[in-house]
């Protein structure tokens, strides 16, 4: 605890990983928009001291914006991870297994591989496939190794597109992203969660979509892995950081496949 307390007093810096959440915020398809309205308006009701108050209702997928995969999101020949049944788990309109609130929070080193500057380029093209090789150069470039129950982060430059719906969606273009071989070297390293910048954790080449999304299938169904997409890991490869403490808990929505997060990069100044 005294080197936690020391730590804390010598300072630390702060990276936000999210991406915002707002109405232009851009979503797969397969997944509801995000919304959001006020319900209540200041003046609406004022109380005798002169008060008032506001709010909203939100609308959204557990899959719109950051966000974090449940193991119950995806299955294969009709089984979660470590077989169970889907059909069963999900009876009922809710996850009695593999529902995000039975994801614990994670709090645990995390590392970047910064796959766009390992090609010197700001944003690596649509469709481009992120491959072991890249891994294996990206890991030598931060002279770090990824560990068993790591974070690994992996950086295409994508985010630089979220502004623009239809480029950050790249259905005309597709989306750069993990092979899955390069998924399977991550996979054997034994990481605890990856995450990425698009809304899809895969190389999507053009005119494909999501058709098929073998890392999926993969990382949540065969290795039980955590996946994190529409992230932003600009600041983090500015500041040349590829090591950090990574912290990440999901919304405990009882038997979700998946909730909006906020992940934190933790640096000592």
């Amino acid at each position: 605890m005294s080197k936690l307390l020391e730590a804390l007093e010598n300072g630390v810096e702060v990276y936000d990983l999210a991406q915002p959440l707002s109405t232009e915020t851009p979503h797969s398809p397969n997944h509801p928009p995000f919304r959001m309205s006020l319900m209540r308006r200041h003046g609406d009701m004022v109380r005798n001291d002169g008060s008032s108050a506001a709010n909203e209702i939100l609308v959204t997928g557990g899959h719109t914006g950051t966000h974090v995969d449940a193991l119950a999101h995806v299955s294969y020949e009709g089984k979660l991870h470590g077989g169970i049944p889907a059909e069963e788990a999900q009876r009922g309109g809710w996850f009695k297994q593999h529902g995000i609130d039975t994801m614990e929070p994670i709090v645990c080193r995390g590392m970047l591989l910064d796959i766009a500057g390992l090609h010197e380029t700001d944003t690596l093209p649509g469709g481009y496939g992120i491959t072991e090789d890249d891994l294996d150069a990206a890991e030598q470039k931060a002279g770090l190794e990824v560990r068993p129950g790591d974070a690994a982060l992996i950086r295409s430059g994508w985010s630089r597109n979220f502004d623009d719906a239809e480029a950050f969606l790249g259905h005309k273009t597709g989306v750069p992203g993990p092979t899955e071989e390069g998924g399977r070297w991550l996979a054997e390293r034994g990481v605890r969660a990856t995450g990425a910048e698009t809304i899809a954790y895969e190389q999507i080449k053009p005119e494909i979509g999501h058709a098929l999304l073998p890392v999926h299938r993969l990382l949540l169904v065969e290795y039980g892995i955590h996946i994190i997409e529409v992230m932003n890991l600009s600041g983090l490869a500015a500041a040349g950081i590829y090591e950090f403490v990574f912290v990440l808990t999901p919304l405990s929505i009882v038997g979700g496949t998946g909730s909006p997060v906020r992940p934190l990069a933790v640096v000592q100044r």
